[in-house]
């Protein structure tokens, strides 16, 4: 039965299906850690990593009921990306890199008992106009995206400023192109898809079909442009789903939240999502993932709840996970699917 590790602001939940009726029991890691990002292993799904805002970066090697600091061989405390190479492998689980504030990319081998530095992004020629808008004077690593099918080739967002891109596992860095996206919060790729990138930003949606040299911004459909959330069918890489809102105060703040989500197929329109989902007013932007081992089953959380699609994120059914009105004002950073 899966398992669904949720970054809350103020804790790491992890809620486990019981049974195939559908109930579920949840536990609270890590409380008052500042919870950012999650990954999971995709050599070893028991491996999990969560990167916190000042806390250091956490790890389990049993799914998420029981985790240890693994912060000590880390040099910085707030950690904001972490991602596990499905193509580069050691004797410990998938290599892990993660990013931190401000922006910096590190790289483990060893399951991350220890890191090294991968130098060179504060060289980059675009490296002086990133600013994090609400924090000017500083700038993180928003996302780590490793390519599925080539090793080593790892995308980073820079929040904000940069889209960049390392074909050597980061030990050298391709700077921003022309038409990239700014603001990426979720990149996505997938395994039969080569070469192709997805980007949920707040400057946009965008696609690129060889490896981020050029990108579009397919659109239609969508009525706002402030995307949050992504997550492809772990099958069929034609379905995307993704959540959007006018701003960030629309998509973060619970009491002015507005958010909506939306469906797309292949090349066609963006299609807004309703069934199952609570209204957009007062919901914020739903984070989201696909569960790697079902095809056609995604999972959205929002302040509004934990959310379920069977059918390839066209209907959803709200898990029966406690869900509070203290809850409901919390900001949900993240979540993964440990199958």
């Amino acid at each position: 039965m899966p398992r669904l590790i949720i970054a809350r602001e103020d804790e790491l939940l992890v809620a486990k299906a019981t049974d195939p009726e559908g109930e579920w029991e949840t536990a609270s890691h890590l409380e008052m850690t500042l919870p950012v990002c999650v990954a999971i292993d995709p050599s070893r799904p028991a491996n999990v990593y969560c990167g916190t805002f000042g806390a250091g970066l956490w790890r389990s090697d049993d799914g998420g009921d029981r985790w240890e600091w693994a912060g000590e061989g880390f040099p910085e405390a707030r950690i904001t990306a972490i991602a596990v190479s499905a193509l580069e492998d050691s004797a410990a689980g998938g290599v892990v890199y993660a990013g931190t504030d401000p922006s910096a990319v590190y790289r483990s081998e060893d399951g991350g008992s220890s890191w090294r530095e991968r130098t060179g992004l504060d060289e980059l020629p675009s490296a002086p106009e990133w600013a994090f808008p609400p924090r000017p004077t500083t700038h993180h690593v928003r996302w780590i995206e490793c390519d599925p099918n080539r090793e080593g080739w790892i995308y980073v967002s820079i929040e904000a400023g940069a889209t960049i891109r390392s074909r050597n596992g980061g030990a050298s860095w391709e700077d921003r192109v022309e038409g990239s996206p700014r603001d990426v919060h979720v990149m996505a790729t997938h395994p039969r898809a080569a070469g192709k990138l997805w980007a949920a930003a707040g400057d946009g949606y965008f696609e690129s079909r060889d490896h981020g040299n050029n990108w579009t911004q397919p659109a239609a459909g969508l009525e706002t442009q402030y995307v949050w959330g992504l997550a492809l069918d772990s099958r069929d890489p034609a379905i995307a789903v993704a959540s959007a809102a006018a701003g960030p105060v629309q998509a973060h703040n619970p009491n002015a939240a507005y958010a909506r989500m939306y469906r797309r197929v292949g090349d066609g329109r963006w299609f807004q999502l309703g069934v199952g989902l609570p209204d957009p007013e007062r919901t914020t932007a739903h984070v989201l993932a696909a569960n790697p081992f079902e095809p056609g089953i995604f999972y959205a959380v929002c302040n509004r709840g934990a959310f379920r699609s069977s059918d390839g994120g066209i209907n959803w059914t709200q898990l029966s996970i406690p869900w509070t009105e203290e809850d409901a004002r919390r900001r949900v950073r993240a979540i993964a699917v440990v199958p």
